[in-house]
């Protein structure tokens, strides 16, 4: 059985580390740099890196801040946000990331997926998806649509249905973020998360909603994750990510340890 991961994600505004509920009421929480470096020195097994506005502002990522989390630490960085050509993939695959999330961008153009896939390997292409439950239709017969734009705009796209896309245009992974569930420490949207892991061959990651080490487990066990993502309970100290490893791991869930 492979480890599973756990991964702190930095969502970065202005260029600074930020944090808020259900995508709202957002707060500048401090060095995004800063916080990646102590993450991986406590043992993170991969960092994630979001440009939350870039999509919804038109802009590019801000690289700068990608160079110098990458300069920073030594383990697998994923970063996303803004990214709607193969150019803007290069750009941050050469400013260090290992991987690229695209999001609002696959949406409006799929064939990004694939053209990523192809120039830079599967590995390297993750396909992010922001969902909100809503009414089973026929439209949307999961009860799950993609959103857009930082959780700005719907997209009339199911859950289900984009993943199986993502996965056969070429995405190595998958990094699932439920927005009902985003900042509230409540657990993670576990039928969600586990409708998605069934639904595809490739990784899962589980993210929104952490607020304690068994959510994590949880989330990796009943939800089948690969991986979880976390945010708000290491980011305002209430957990180290070795406490968190460790009370997972009691749990008989194999994790990489580092210490």
């Amino acid at each position: 059985m492979l480890s599973k991961r756990i991964i702190p994600c930095l969502d970065v505004r202005n260029g600074r580390l930020t944090k808020g509920v259900k995508f709202k009421g957002n707060v500048d929480i401090g060095d995004p740099v800063e916080s990646a470096h102590m993450y991986y020195e406590e043992g993170a097994d991969e960092i994630v890196f979001y440009d939350i506005t870039a999509s919804h502002e038109g802009r590019n990522i801000f690289l700068d801040v990608v160079n110098e989390v990458a300069s920073r630490i030594f383990i697998p960085f994923s970063v996303g946000g803004g990214i709607n050509t193969l150019e803007d993939m290069r750009a941050v695959l050469l400013a260090g990331a290992e991987k690229v999330s695209v999001n609002s961008g696959a949406v409006k153009n799929p064939d990004i997926i694939s053209q990523g896939a192809a120039a830079f390997g599967s590995q390297c292409v993750v396909l992010g998806m922001d969902v909100k439950q809503v009414e089973k239709s026929e439209q949307i017969p999961s009860g799950y649509e993609i959103v857009v734009h930082g959780g700005r705009k719907y997209t009339g796209l199911d859950a289900v249905e984009w993943a199986k896309t993502g996965e056969a245009l070429g995405a190595g992974e998958i990094c699932l973020n439920s927005i009902d569930a985003d900042g509230t420490k409540d657990g993670y949207e576990l039928n969600l998360t586990r409708l998605i892991v069934e639904s595809v061959s490739i990784p899962v990651i589980a993210s929104g909603g952490a607020g304690n080490p068994q959510h994590m487990a949880d989330a990796l066990t009943e939800g089948k994750a690969s991986a979880a993502l976390i945010a708000s309970i290491v980011h305002y100290g209430e957990y180290t990510i070795p406490q968190i490893k460790k009370e997972i791991a009691a749990q008989g869930v194999k994790m990489r340890m580092v210490w």
